[in-house]
């Protein structure tokens, strides 16, 4: 057997039948499933059982430990040659698996991944979300990319890995999140080669709403600073980027309301003028930035609501990180404090 597909799923029932539902209409099919349930509320058991007779298919039910662990969990038990890692979120076209298998065979990788896009189906929202998490205005460009700002390191959302560099590299250390960056810095510090399969990719939805999306990016900031310290030296300043934004737009904002209290307090005339000066220069940045973001969005949705939702999402995506970024900062690297310290009031709520 070549392929080994690994999904660990907490309370997601409805997802892992779409993914199912998806894998069954792959044109190629060497592959097993591996399904393994991290202590969910919401089993999953029913749903494996459908497509048992149309897939080589195995559910795992185990305890809570996180993502991570439930990928090695998986992993122990596979027994492809390729270990192909995917989130329950996400959906499969009909060609994956085949172009996988036509990268493989071109030229070789000890580990590799896809892009994902927002399908038809998905809410406005997740088209939104999906906008902010893959344009190159954002940070789409330092997820990796044809644009990237960054290597490539592959995302545990859609992730194949050679099934003993895996098992050598001793899988997913227990981090609860970028455990997937962290797996991805080993592989490069081992000499791995790791490649972008741009036709390899998959309709992933992500957060459903801008609340959940918000603790999504704000422990991914967190998690930044906790690769940082467990690697010194992979902080690259691509990755200061929403940190930087969110501390300029506080600026730009604490001048544009600067410039109000200034109108306000100061004589009539010149003084005045300064203060409308000051808000207008405040805030044409963050209005420039967000036109931009509109106007793309737009185009690629084709649709203006879209566009709206983009750069709320955009906004949310990159003050949320970096005010995760900020906050873990703070407490590891100036309070010394450990590593699971930051997600206390935010990790699983």
């Amino acid at each position: 057997m070549k392929y080994s597909i690994i999904v660990p799923v907490y309370n997601r029932p409805e997802e892992i039948d779409e993914l199912l539902s998806s894998l069954t209409e792959q044109s190629y099919r060497d592959f097993e499933v591996i399904v393994v349930e991290d202590g969910s509320q919401q089993p999953c058991r029913t749903v494996c059982d459908h497509y048992r007779n149309k897939l080589d298919l195995h559910y795992f039910m185990k305890s809570n430990s996180g993502p991570g662990q439930s990928r090695n969990y998986g992993a122990e038990r596979a027994q492809g040659e390729y270990l192909l890692i995917l989130d329950s979120d996400v959906v499969l076209p009909e060609g994956y698996m085949a172009a996988i298998d036509a990268e493989l065979q071109r030229e070789p990788a000890d580990a590799f991944g896809g892009p994902d896009r927002a399908h038809a189906s998905f809410t406005d929202v997740q088209k939104a979300i999906s906008y902010s998490m893959t344009s190159f205005f954002t940070t789409g460009g330092i997820r990796g990319g044809k644009k990237k700002l960054d290597k490539f390191y592959p995302r545990s959302f859609n992730m194949g890995i050679r099934r003993d560099v895996y098992l050598r590299l001793g899988g997913f250390s227990r981090m609860r999140f970028g455990e997937d960056i962290d797996f991805s810095i080993r592989l490069y510090q081992a000499g791995c080669r790791c490649r972008l399969f741009p036709e390899a990719w998959v309709w992933h939805k992500r957060r459903t709403d801008f609340r959940k999306f918000w603790r999504q990016v704000y422990n991914s900031g967190i998690a930044r600073i906790n690769l940082h310290k467990r690697h010194p030296g992979s902080l690259k300043a691509v990755h200061l980027l929403p940190m930087v934004f969110t501390v300029g737009v506080a600026l730009l904002l604490t001048g544009f309301l600067t410039g109000i209290v200034l109108f306000f307090l100061l004589p009539a005339g010149m003084q005045q003028a300064l203060g409308i000066a000051v808000s207008i220069f405040s805030l044409c940045p963050i209005l420039l930035y967000a036109a931009i973001l509109f106007f793309d969005a737009t185009i690629k949705n084709n649709s203006e609501k879209i566009g709206l939702l983009a750069v709320r999402a955009a906004f949310t995506q990159l003050i949320g990180y970096g005010c995760g970024f900020i906050e873990a900062w703070w407490k590891r690297c100036v309070q010394g404090k450990d590593e699971f310290a930051a997600y206390e009031h935010n990790f699983y709520k």
